[in-house]
């Protein structure tokens, strides 16, 4: 394959330290991913160099720095396949994004009675924004189920979307279960309803990536940090007719055109979305993130991502108690696991004093954990920079915590 991963992981600065006396091995990518250098140094250039409020200032820092925000709103824009930059709103992240849809998209065409249709194996953030705005407006959240293996039954969206259904909510790639639901089926059957669909990216941008405009979803959101880029900055894709008829989610500076007692007029798409001071350090790194990307050839780094989760599940696979959760063949680079009668927490501590970080719990997703009647589990997220020999580490490390647990 030709994927020269020690050329990649000489990008990351922190793939080069040591935990507890051990090299890091980092597969909590799902959670966050580390940076590369060109974004660490883009983001210190700025604080050094270039920090001013955009949108405002007369003077010359202002003016570069808005340039270069704006820049970064096209670069997004090109990058997930929109049509205009006036589709692209920048928020505090994936979590925030949805917020704003589930609350002016809400406020504008939810009413009592209607529905909102989820699923079950979504991000909570997914989730409780819908339940928000349903209680609020007295409408019903409704729920596509998955079955054990991790398969979400789409083909049950038939009877749960009728002429009260106001919008569609689902994942690109499950955070847990690294399902990735067919979604061109879901937005076309939504459609043929007059259903909007709003597609939670944040997984799926990372692995495989998006054309906002191909799929045809009405909106689409991720997060800044899992793409390599800033924490706290995060996009929001709406088509623009959408997002002209909704109202602002938040009031304040930048997202106004008028102001008076009498009343207050908005600014344009897509400042009508982003009151207050912007993170634009946060957007200029995200789109420093996404120049180092479109560098690399994206499809041979899927495929080396994908034969690390296959070659992941074939190692946790053989060890004797374990289960994997999710097991559909084109799920991303997500293993969850867990062995019974052992606390996936207990894993996690040990695999930590091994140098190896991954994640435990319910990932933000206790309805999964539900469906599977446990309360957590450990999960392993891989990235282009892993390696076989940190998937070799991951299985022993795994084998000697249950042993040890089991004694």
């Amino acid at each position: 394959m030709d994927w020269n991963v020690e050329k990649i992981r000489e990008e990351f600065p922190v793939l080069s330290r040591q935990v507890y006396g051990r090299p890091l091995a980092y597969l909590d990518n799902g959670a966050t991913a580390q940076k590369p250098r060109c974004v660490i140094d883009t983001i210190d250039r700025l604080h050094r160099e270039l920090n001013a409020n955009v949108h405002r200032g007369a003077h010359y820092m202002s003016e570069v720095c808005t340039e270069e925000y704006e820049a970064a709103r096209r670069a997004v824009a090109d990058f997930i396949g929109a049509g205009s930059t006036r589709e692209i709103v920048f928020t505090a992240g994936a979590t925030a994004s949805i917020n704003t849809v589930a609350y002016s998209f809400g406020e504008r065409f939810i009413g009592a009675g209607d529905n909102v249709i989820t699923t079950e194996m979504e991000h909570h953030s997914n989730i409780v924004p819908w339940q928000l705005i349903c209680g609020r407006k007295g409408a019903e959240l409704r729920v596509i189920p998955f079955d054990d293996d991790g398969r979400l039954k789409i083909e049950t969206l038939d009877q749960l979307i009728d002429n009260r259904t106001r919008i569609v909510c689902i994942t690109q790639a499950s955070n847990v279960l690294g399902t990735c639901p067919d979604l061109k089926k879901v937005i076309e059957t939504a459609h043929a309803a007059g259903v909007p669909v709003l597609v939670d990216g944040c997984q799926g941008v990372v692995h495989g990536g998006v054309n906002v405009q191909e799929l045809d979803c009405d909106f689409y959101a991720f997060s800044g940090h899992k793409l390599y880029g800033p924490t706290g900055i995060g996009v929001l894709y709406g088509k623009e007719r959408l997002l002209e008829e909704m109202p602002p989610f938040m009031g304040g500076g930048d997202m106004v055109r008028t102001v008076s007692f009498s009343g207050t007029t908005y600014a344009e798409l897509p400042l009508k979305f982003e009151a207050g001071t912007t993170n634009y350090i946060g957007a200029i790194g995200l789109a420093e993130a996404i120049g180092f990307l479109n560098g690399l050839d994206l499809h041979a780094a899927t495929t080396y991502e994908t034969m690390l989760k296959d070659y992941a599940e074939q190692q946790l696979g053989a060890i004797d108690g374990l289960r994997i959760y999710g097991t559909q063949p084109d799920k991303c680079s997500i293993v969850s696991f867990g062995a019974e009668g052992v606390h996936p927490y207990d894993i996690g501590v040990i695999l930590d004093k091994l140098g190896i970080a991954i994640r435990t719990g319910t990932h933000c997703a206790e309805p999964v954990m539900t469906h599977y009647g446990i309360t957590s589990m450990a999960r392993a997220s891989f990235a282009f920079y892993n390696t076989r020999e940190e998937v070799d580490r991951l299985a022993k490390g795994v084998n000697r915590a249950l042993n040890m647990l089991r004694a």
